[in-house]
């Protein structure tokens, strides 16, 4: 379908409401105007123009002024465009006056972002919560003002009392579908909980990658695992979470998911939908945010993510512990880049890698062990001959730093445990056998 894609730039008193409101203006115009472009490309909409549009205050009917939205018809009828892009929050009213004065169908940020997870989500989970996102957004844009929605429905009070309008009735349809996917995700949210919990009776420390969209998280995901997760060049490849075995240097290993990415001004209704997935990242231990360090809105993007972490309850600045960035795409890099690069990563305590080459990649796997072994103690424990089995979980279970030989037989162990496993080693070889090593 032929499309214009707009973004309307505010000018000083509407930046003003926003700036008041908290919203960030770290992204140029221009390099958002591209993200939108992107964002219609990853539907396979054809773009026949595209641009930014100046707006000194949002108008309530129409968004733009009378004579913009005249002069945008105009472009409609010559571009012979059948959809409108506006990258921005549009009103039902807004939209449905754009669509009349335009006579193009209208979609703003929210209604496009909603489009492609449509397109995009595989499994059952991941289109329910598609669906519950679209009914939310759907619900909001029942206004009385569509003709259709104006008709009178009798009933005999099976589906509606009489009178109830079709809008009353669309509404309420909506409202029980709702109703009814919430229910069927609690249960995913449910059967999830006890996936984790059969985790941790194994158990193995877990991994969570977070980032903007195609930052190359799935790429990297696939490089460190081995796994062959769709990793394309485009937004939102990934929609529904995928889990693997990740091996650690020391011969331990973690478990690690790959999620959703985050984008600016990320509906609400999304991050709510897909607050089931992104438990996966609630739930880790150690949180990789990975950066498209290449791009010239890595910052920016840095910032979006933050921020929708901060929503999901994990402040990076706050916990550097947990959360540790990621600066993926070196191989994008010029040579003095690459350098600054370098160096600004270790200051940053940030690991520099690219998945494509992967470059980087066995200090990013060193590094994620040192990081989740500071959550692990250090423990001796005295090993008799027969004790076979137990060496053998040890072994499987725990990182083995050093051994030595008493005699008799007995080895003596120094491990580190992580501490989901602390209680099963002290069932297996008894709590008084177990030692600090500081002790």
């Amino acid at each position: 379908m032929r499309t214009l894609v707009l973004l309307p730039v505010l000018g000083r008193r509407g930046r003003a409401r926003r700036a008041a409101r908290g919203d960030a203006f770290a992204r140029s115009p221009q390099s958002r105007l591209e993200e939108a472009i992107g964002l219609a490309a990853a539907i396979d909409l054809e773009v026949a123009a595209s641009g930014l549009v100046p707006l000194e205050a949002p108008r309530p009917a129409t968004l733009f002024g009378s004579g913009k939205v005249e002069e945008l018809a105009g472009l409609v009828r010559a571009e012979e465009a059948g959809l409108v892009v506006v990258d921005h929050p549009l009103t039902p009213v807004q939209q449905r006056n754009l669509e009349t004065a335009w006579g193009a169908k209208v979609l703003d940020r929210t209604g496009l972002i909603l489009e492609i997870f449509g397109r995009r989500a595989r499994t059952r989970e991941g289109r329910l919560q598609v669906e519950l996102a679209h009914l939310v957004y759907q619900k909001s844009r029942l206004v009385r003002s569509w003709t259709h929605l104006e008709r009178q429905r009798g009933g005999f009070g099976f589906l509606g009392g009489p009178g109830e309008t079709q809008i009353e009735a669309d509404r309420r349809i909506i409202g029980e579908r709702i109703d009814s996917i919430r229910k069927e995700l609690e249960q995913v949210r449910r059967t999830r909980g006890l996936h984790r919990k059969s985790r941790e009776r194994e158990p193995y420390p877990s991994v969570a990658l977070v980032g903007y969209t195609n930052a190359g998280k799935s790429t990297l995901f696939n490089a460190l695992t081995g796994a062959s997760v769709l990793a394309e060049d485009t937004l939102f490849a990934t929609l529904d979470p995928t889990i693997r075995s990740l091996p650690l240097p020391g011969g331990s290993k973690a478990v690690i998911s790959d999620t959703v990415g985050f984008i600016s001004d990320l509906p609400t209704t999304l991050i709510a939908a897909f607050r089931a997935t992104l438990e996966e990242v609630l739930e880790a231990d150690l949180v990789l945010h990975v950066r498209d360090i290449a791009g010239a809105a890595s910052g920016s993007e840095r910032a979006d993510v933050n921020a929708v972490l901060s929503q999901l309850g994990i402040e990076a600045e706050a916990e550097p512990a947990r959360v540790m960035e990621v600066w993926n795409k070196a191989d994008l890099l010029d040579e003095p880049a690459f350098r600054r690069a370098k160096s600004e990563a270790a200051r940053a305590e940030a690991v520099l890698v690219s998945a494509t080459t992967r470059y980087g990649l066995d200090d990013l796997s060193g590094e994620i062990e040192r990081r989740l072994n500071l959550r692990s103690e250090t423990i001796e424990i005295a090993l008799k001959p027969e004790e076979g089995a137990l060496a053998h979980w040890i072994h499987e279970n725990c990182e083995v730093i050093a051994r030595r030989g008493m005699g008799e037989g007995v080895t003596a162990l120094r491990i580190r445990v992580a501490p989901e496993k602390r209680e099963r080693l002290a069932r297996l070889a008894g709590p008084a056998r177990l030692k600090l090593a500081a002790e």
